[in-house]
């Protein structure tokens, strides 16, 4: 078995110097250090490594096959450590680090934007992913250990004890369409008018789906039966924008997307009763 090769970071310097300049005396000088010692660091080197690294002609030094080999791998761990230092000296000072976080649509609007801005306006080597999902993905993947924390509603198949969990909010539940949809000046909407058109909603099984049949079934009514289910907002909004079919969304979503600057071309409808959703926490 091949021994491990050890070298300093002067070595590595050192190699690196001789295969860029192609003279020692550069070299030398570069790392600060006299020619003749450059020169006996350059044995240690070849005698570490078991051949020759540069091959000597009057006018210079050119590197071996073997000395481009290491030249080359120099370079990088050197271009690493320096990449480190650079890290820590971030981390240390607070204006770095990473963090892989996941939310429900709402908070990831209404929450996460705005603190995501605050963050990187202070720490913009700060490395954030935000993964959007239903809650029950969220949880899966805050308990395998792929997200730090999440913002999201906490599920009964799901053990409390495995997670630290604060409550935040609750959220109001809006009803958007498109700007030209047959309800949209009207001054108040009973759920009654509302069965007979298509809707858009996440799965069965879904907080704001959920708090929509529970408000149809409080208004004696059947929850509606023509429905599109995705948990995208992009398809939501673009299905919206063709047809007259409606989407329960959170407060949040709604603000985005009919307030300036985004003003996406949608409007809510006025419901005659508030729905509301079931708190969602921050868990990690």
């Amino acid at each position: 078995m091949q021994a491990e090769l050890s070298l300093k970071p002067a070595q590595l310097r050192l190699v690196a110097e001789i295969a860029e300049h192609g003279q020692l005396q550069l070299a030398a000088a570069e790392i600060a250090v006299t020619q003749p010692a450059a020169s006996r660091m350059l044995a240690q080197i070849e005698r570490a490594v078991g051949a020759a690294l540069f091959l000597r002609h009057p006018k210079g030094m050119e590197p071996t096959a073997v000395g481009l080999a290491v030249a080359k791998r120099a370079r990088a761990m050197l271009r690493e450590m320096r990449d480190l230092g650079h890290e820590v000296a971030i981390l240390r000072a607070g204006r770095g680090g990473s963090v892989h976080v996941g939310a429900v649509t709402g908070p990831a609007v209404g929450y996460l934007v705005p603190a995501i801005q605050s963050i990187k306006a202070n720490a913009s080597g700060a490395d954030i992913t935000v993964d959007v999902a239903p809650s029950r993905q969220l949880l899966r993947d805050l308990a395998s250990g792929r997200l730090d924390f999440a913002l999201a509603r906490f599920l009964p198949e799901f053990d409390s004890r495995d997670f630290d969990v604060e409550p935040v909010r609750d959220e109001k539940v809006s009803l958007l369409v498109r700007r030209d949809h047959p309800l949209r000046a009207a001054p108040s909407v009973a759920l009654s008018a509302l069965a007979g058109y298509e809707w858009v909603m996440q799965e069965s099984g879904a907080p704001i789906r959920e708090a929509m049949n529970n408000a149809f079934g409080s208004a004696g009514l059947s929850a509606p039966g023509n429905i599109v289910n995705s948990s995208s907002l992009l398809l939501m909004i673009a299905y919206l924008s063709r047809t007259d079919a409606i989407a329960p969304v959170s407060e949040e979503v709604v603000q985005l997307l009919v307030s300036a600057p985004v003003s996406a071309g949608f409007v809510t409808l006025r419901l005659d009763r508030p729905i509301r959703v079931s708190p969602y926490f921050l868990l990690s």
